[in-house]
């Protein structure tokens, strides 16, 4: 344990303590998905709504930043430099220690074995300044470009598919195309649930303009619930399909032929392609498994409709053939000019908050800042710019590849700042295993214990956290927006790109005299005006001579922002003028479609993951709201109800899914969203959240080659039933350490400490858990033996420190959960405790539906019972779904499953009425 932590209510007190006594509210971004969201925020965090005057959402938060309030606490935090301990143990030293210890050991080592023995691993999180500072410190004064990002996990492909396409990393159209479209094809994305600010404005586009949206997914997601057309494609066919389409629109006519003839090369190359990969609608149906009569629909839509926009992410990123896929689905727009035109483009949401601003300078291993890569005049030309002693020589070494070096001996020292590698990396035990190698294992965070801070790490530098760090980052639209600071860092956080610069000078280099974040911005956007003559798409001159106080005040704007420009542009490309030699976009022709890897029988099923709606990452932020946690509190494996009869796993028990990599034990939920053959579990719990649920652990280690992106969405499994003799549920206002062999998730509750478990233990055992975890003698509980039932509460005079409850099946928690909110309870209150009943004064809501407002299923129920037919609708009732709509195709869901229940009980009226009129016309008879 850290020595130097200080108790939840201490921490509180603290950051209360050095916080402004005026209230005031900032402009800020929000720091979760690549939408880029602006949110307004009072001092302390205490109120976090969406910026009304922000051009990506207008006001609008999905349920994830309208709970940022909920996420500001100190618990966990990193508060004061840590070096570990002889004994394993951290202990507190100053600053002026620990970074000499770093830039000294990154010297000794550098030294001893070359720059190319140091490696740093970024994170999409970071602002604009902490890449720059990283990237420059590493690429052009120790000289190596082992700088890599967990971007490399979620948006590689694209970015190498862009530059294939357009010469650089661009994304040619912006938002308002979402509004613009009269087709939106969503391939590989969940937007409803990953990217709801956006999938709302489809949503509203689609209502009040009539657009037709098509989804293509291996699942059928929420997303999908609101498809004119849904084509539930086999994995890693997505080639296959935009081939097919791209021969179509040939076949039909539908091609821009002056566009191709004046703005592009490589037309014919490609189109033979993709006539081998699929000739015919009957040969796309057999490569994608997809009925013909859908294919021929998409394709009709897609060659009468103009505008068009094809939307993308994870589903085609995160693939051993994610660039082919993407440059497939750019082929279709390059072919009929649909790009960066109203309403007409392909578009690629991004994962994280500031993917795009790192890939801007130079975040990924295969780049340099400003956009531009290895070749010798870049190098030079940055070398010259930063007046830089040992510019490295040539790409580095990507993510998957940097921890395999590590792992050889090849990398002595490794600095990881802000992300989780030991929980997100694919193969992740051995990544974890890694890490224990280094001779020197730096990592600066904001909290004191992760996943990857616990293999091992040497130094831990407390970083500032969201709320308190400034600076910019660009979301997916290419709009760069400034992340603004309305809380005083805590303790001794730093800001990230400060630690690197100090670091810096301690190791000798000049050129990191940087006072604010200002100073940052300025050197980025003038590196990428330098020797630029609008030869290279990265260009943010026109903010190069921003003051400090112009900086502080930057409004959101899109690059390229060239010196003399008024503002940025939002589309680019539609009259050509490509980054590519010659000025002309490249067809591809892709690769024939094939899977890194093969079922056998060991391995039968096909593990896919991906995010859930109410969680982020490795849950460091959202693991901390109550609010979110009620969502979906635990760790689950969606099944086909097939595979699950055949398998004997029951929907809602336990299942083992195993890998040649990993295992893990999940709660089995059977599905028919998931196709027979495929499983899908969420990304989001590690070691520190949960028992036996680190997804990353299971994940194939196959990459793309040209991107370098592993594939995480379908790697061999196996599935087998597991069962305990009970499984519930502990509430407490105290941590529980639980034994070995109880299955638990950690869950956030108000003002304690939630736990779901399982597990073969006796009454005994359980008793010894109970008896550990209540510090008082007012304990009340019931053993129900016909039911198995274990359940109790401990109070403090009249308020519950500890409730529990265990059964073969899990009790539902939500009338606990409630009560233990409440400071003081009645007898009947304790009596619904033991018994798990509402009584008449409480207000079981059942599972959560709507995060933002707090709407239970069983509001929503009632509402549709009293007439509502429809999510707005049930808006107009109860609140659900009116915030940031990510609710709504649940919402959507309950209406279905309710009117088909009335439609089952009217034609069984019917039937009855039948008979009985059937028996009367007998009676008559005779």
């Amino acid at each position: 344990m850290l020595d130097e932590v200080l108790a939840p209510a201490a921490l509180e007190n603290l950051h209360n303590s050095i916080a402004p006594v005026q209230a005031t509210t900032t402009r800020s971004t929000c720091p979760y998905c690549g939408v880029g969201c602006g949110v307004l925020a009072s001092a302390n965090g205490a109120e976090v709504i969406g910026d009304p005057a922000h051009p990506a959402n207008f006001g609008r938060l999905c349920s994830k930043g309208s709970a940022l309030g909920e996420t500001l606490g100190l618990g966990g935090r990193l508060l004061h430099p840590m070096r570990r301990q002889a004994d394993g143990a951290f202990a507190r030293v100053s600053w002026d220690v620990a970074l000499d210890e770093a830039a000294g050991g990154f010297r000794r080592i550098v030294d001893e074995h070359g720059p190319d023995a140091v490696a740093v691993y970024l994170s999409g999180q970071l602002l604009t300044e902490d890449y720059y500072v990283a990237n420059k410190l590493m690429k052009g004064f120790i000289g190596s470009a082992n700088v890599d990002t967990n971007s490399r996990l979620c948006m590689a492909s694209t970015v190498a598919g862009h530059k294939r396409a357009f010469g650089a990393d661009v994304v040619p159209g912006c938002y308002e195309d979402l509004d613009e479209a009269d087709l939106i094809v969503l391939v590989g994305s969940n937007a409803a649930w990953c990217h709801p600010i956006l999938f709302q404005r489809i949503m509203r586009n689609k209502e009040e303009r009539g657009a037709k949206l098509v989804v293509i997914d291996t699942r059928r997601t929420p997303t999908a619930e609101s498809a004119d057309l849904f084509l539930q494609i086999a994995p890693g066919a997505d080639q296959a399909l935009f081939c097919g389409l791209l021969v179509n629109l040939a076949k039909v006519g539908a091609f821009d032929a002056d566009y191709i003839r004046q703005y592009t090369t490589g037309f014919e190359s490609a189109l033979t392609a993709a006539r081998n990969i699929a000739p015919s609608i009957e040969a796309t149906a057999m490569s994608t498994q997809l009925r013909e009569v859908d294919i021929a629909a998409f394709f009709e839509l897609f060659a009468r409709t103009t505008r068009t926009v094809t939307a993308f992410s994870q589903g085609v990123n995160q693939s051993a053939q994610g660039t082919d896929k993407v440059n497939a689905i750019i082929n279709c727009h390059l072919a009929t000019g649909r790009v960066g035109k109203p309403g007409a483009s392909p578009f690629s949401l991004t994962g994280q908050p500031n993917a795009m601003g790192g890939r801007e300078v130079g975040g990924l291993a295969n780049s340099l800042a400003a956009h531009m890569g290895f070749e010798p005049a870049n190098i030079d030309r940055v070398r010259r710019f930063w007046n830089a002693p040992r510019m490295a020589p040539r790409e580095g070494l990507k993510a998957v590849q940097m921890f395999d070096a590590i792992a050889r001996g090849d990398i002595k020292a490794l600095w990881v700042v802000g992300t989780n590698p030991a929980a997100s990396l694919p193969n992740a035990n051995a990544a974890r295993d890694a890490l224990s190698k280094l001779e020197l294992f730096i990592v600066s965070d904001n909290v004191t214990s992760n996943d990857t801070i616990n293999s091992g790490a040497h130094l831990l530098l407390p970083a500032q956290a969201w709320g308190e760090k400034s600076g910019a980052v660009t979301n997916s639209e290419r709009r760069i927006s400034r992340q603004r600071a309305f809380m005083p860092a805590p303790g001794e956080a730093r800001a990230d790109w400060a630690i690197f610069a100090d670091v810096a000078r301690r190791m000798g280099f000049a050129g990191f005299d940087y006072g604010v974040a200002a100073d940052v911005f300025r050197e980025h956007a003038a590196l990428s005006a330098f020797e630029n003559d609008a030869t290279r798409a990265f260009d943010i001159g026109g903010l190069a001579r921003l003051s400090d106080a112009e900086y502080d005040a930057l409004e959101p704007t899109q690059w390229p922002i060239r010196d003399g420009d008024g503002k940025g542009r939002a589309r680019l490309f539609a009259d050509g003028a490509f980054f590519s030699q010659g000025g002309r976009a490249t067809f591809i022709a892709p690769a024939k479609p094939t899977l890194a890897t093969t079922l056998t029988k060991d391995f039968p099923l096909r593990l896919n993951t991906g995010r859930i709606r109410d969680q982020w990452h490795t849950m460091t932020r959202t693991g901390a709201s109550p609010r979110l946690a009620r969502h979906l509190p635990e760790p689950f494996l969606e099944i086909n109800p097939s595979d699950a009869a055949d398998l004997g796993v029951e929907d809602g028990g336990f299942a083992r899914v195993a890998t040649p990599y990993g295992s893990c034990v999940l709660r089995a939920v059977a599905t028919d969203r998931q196709p027979a053959g495929h499983v899908f579990a969420p990304i989001h719990w590690t070691d520190e959240t949960a028992e036996d649920a680190r997804i990353g652990a299971l994940v194939a280690p196959f990459v793309d080659p040209f991107s370098g992106q592993p594939e995480s969405k379908a790697t061999p499994a196996i599935v087998t039933p597991l069962r305990f003799a009970r499984q519930g549920f502990l509430l407490s206002r105290n941590p529980i350490t639980l034994p070995e062999g109880v299955w638990w998730t950690r869950v956030a509750v108000a003002d304690g400490y939630g736990y779901r478990v399982a597990a073969d233990l006796s009454d005994d055992g359980w008793t010894d858990i109970i008896r550990a975890a209540s510090a008082c003698e007012d304990v009340a509980q019931l053993i129900d033996e016909t039911k198995s039932l274990f359940s109790g509460a401990a109070f403090v005079e009249d308020r519950a420190t500890l409730i529990w409850a265990l059964a073969p099946v899990s009790p539902s928690w939500d009338l606990a959960l409630e009560l233990f909110a409440r400071d003081r309870l009645d007898q009947s209150e304790r009596l619904s405790l033991l018994s798990g009943r509402s009584g008449r004064q409480l207000t079981d809501d059942g599972p959560l539906v709507c995060s933002c407002f707090r709407v239970g299923q069983k509001q929503i129920e009632a509402a549709i019972q009293q007439g509502c037919r429809s999510a707005p609708d049930v808006g107009e009732a109860t609140r659900a779904g009116s915030n940031c709509g990510s609710c709504r195709p649940e919402i959507q869901r309950l209406i279905k499953i309710s009117l088909a229940a009335e439609s089952a009980m009217d034609l069984a009226r019917e039937d009855q009425t039948s008979m009985k009129e059937g028996a009367s016309d007998e009676t008559v008879g005779f």
